[in-house]
């Protein structure tokens, strides 16, 4: 992940603050706002992670075939990793 979980739970309270000051929102209990849309934004961050860690399963699973046909790893792992972006919607 490219933010520490400190950085992302700072963020989650000044996004609960803002929105709270803004009247956009309205809550009884910040805490718990707070660590709703901090378990969100760690969600939406560490997939990336969990997008790359499938790419590298998958890969090594055909890493014999991928030898035999003299594939690059790299151009697999990018050429793997945008068909699941694509198929988990998300955007990296």
């Amino acid at each position: 992940m490219i933010f520490s979980r400190d950085y992302i739970d700072y963020l989650a309270r000044r996004t609960v603050k803002h929105l709270l000051e803004a009247k956009m929102i309205t809550a009884s209990d910040t805490k718990a706002v707070e660590s709703r849309v901090n378990q969100a934004l760690l969600d939406e961050l560490s997939l990336e992670d969990r997008i790359n860690e499938e790419v590298r399963v998958i890969l090594d699973a055909y890493s014999d075939e991928m030898r035999k046909s003299g594939a690059q790893y790299a151009e697999m792992f990018k050429k793997v990793k945008n068909e699941l972006t694509r198929k988990y919607k998300a955007v990296l």
